[in-house]
């Protein structure tokens, strides 16, 4: 078969918070190909990642994503990493691509086991016919404005059944060691003993070893299994510095990798204990796969990032759905209407309070598409009179 058709689409909340959640908007992606479907999800700004599908050449390097795509044959998965590498290549410097590209290639690989009946884990050949481990699922959520408020948050996640709770962004390292510190023990009362703490600064000392430094205190007095993106992805130096320091509180990252090189870079040089891989930035199911890979053979754990729908989480689970050491998965707990609704089904905890993700046909979501149309942002790109996009109907 080859790819007939692929369609971005902008779907957002009627009014988008100035917050650090990323379910209030979506580029969702369909591919089509013969009579299959397939449905991605980008981690991405909509607008920039629909101009970086259909945007006019500027020169060799940079054309349209959808050039490299459409009218491609997919017969084997082999398929999908070779389509990958020419999107890469002739849309090198056209810095969305890593973004426009994940969805689509997500899509393809829903689409290619659906075609088949297998799903997308089988596919990666982690092992035969067998069922999926179980991941212990920590519930993402957000700082509360206040300790409090953080407190309850706590509380309430553990009453539904989640052992796990990582709280980031808001307030957090935004104010004082003293705000933050009460901050991080107002979680530790709320999950009690037992519960496992997580805490994510989201970037927010740029660079800066001496102030991420001056929260590790609070953070080992809480017992917190890791300190997540104390620093921008790229801050190496900074990453390995703050983890000699940094004692049982292992430093997590990755999130922002765009690349499965750069994730190795992080893996090598940055001294993290785990790594976090969001298959819809770095280029989709298969080099979070390879990254996998890489960091299971350097014993790094790996961990998925997925802060939306349940779409982009199941994707966010294959790469490492057969690895019992790696034991951890990101589940996100704060959804707006929009992701939560735009699939039918949904990965919930199971009896013995872990995750999997469908054993189903390729990614094993079904796409509610009535639920989510009226988030439907209509777009039309038009450049020297000709229009080059147009939103396109929303329909399987």
């Amino acid at each position: 078969m080859k790819i007939d058709s692929v369609d971005m689409y902008y779907l957002a909340m009627p009014e988008v918070l100035d917050i650090g959640d990323g379910s209030q908007d979506m580029v969702l992606v369909r591919v089509r190909a013969g009579d299959w479907t397939g449905w991605g999800e980008c981690e991405a700004s909509p607008l920039p990642t629909i101009a970086s599908l259909v945007g006019p050449m500027s020169h060799s390097a940079c054309h349209p994503v959808i050039d490299s795509v459409l009218g491609q044959k997919l017969e084997s998965i082999q398929d999908i990493g070779r389509i990958s590498d020419e999107v890469r290549a002739r849309s090198l410097d056209v810095l969305q691509t890593d973004h426009a590209l994940s969805g689509i290639e997500i899509a393809l690989w829903d689409l290619f086991g659906k075609s088949v009946e297998q799903p997308v884990y089988e596919l990666l050949g982690m092992w035969g016919t067998g069922a999926p481990v179980g991941k212990t699922p920590y519930a993402s959520a957000l700082f509360g404005d206040t300790a409090h408020e953080t407190f309850e948050k706590a509380r309430s996640a553990m009453s539904q059944g989640f052992r796990a709770v990582k709280f980031g962004w808001g307030p957090y390292g935004r104010t004082t060691v003293d705000a933050d510190a009460d901050q991080v023990h107002a979680a530790r009362e709320g999950l009690g003993p037992d519960g496992i703490l997580l805490v994510d600064a989201g970037t927010v000392w740029g660079d800066d070893v001496a102030v991420a430094e001056s929260r590790l205190p609070a953070l080992m007095e809480a017992d917190a299994v890791w300190l997540e993106e104390p620093f921008v992805s790229g801050a190496l130096q900074s990453y390995a510095n703050l983890a000699t320091k940094s004692g049982n509180v292992k430093l997590a990252g990755g999130e922002g990798a765009h690349t499965r090189f750069t994730a190795e870079h992080m893996i090598d040089h940055g001294g993290v204990g785990f790594i976090q891989i969001d298959t819809g930035r770095i280029g989709g199911i298969g080099p979070a796969h390879e990254v996998w890979k890489y960091a299971h053979a350097r014993g790094v754990q790996f961990v998925n990032h997925t802060f939306t729908s349940h779409l982009a989480l199941s994707a966010s689970l294959q790469p490492y759905a057969g690895s019992s050491s790696d034991w951890l998965c990101e589940y996100p707990v704060e959804l707006k209407p929009l992701a939560r609704n735009l699939t039918s089904n949904h990965i919930e905890l199971d009896s013995d309070g872990t995750i999997r993700p469908p054993q189903a046909p390729g990614l094993g979501m079904d796409l509610d598409l009535d639920a989510v149309r009226e988030y439907l942002v209509d777009v039309e790109i038009t450049v020297a009179g000709k229009t080059l996009y147009r939103t396109p109907e929303l329909t399987q």
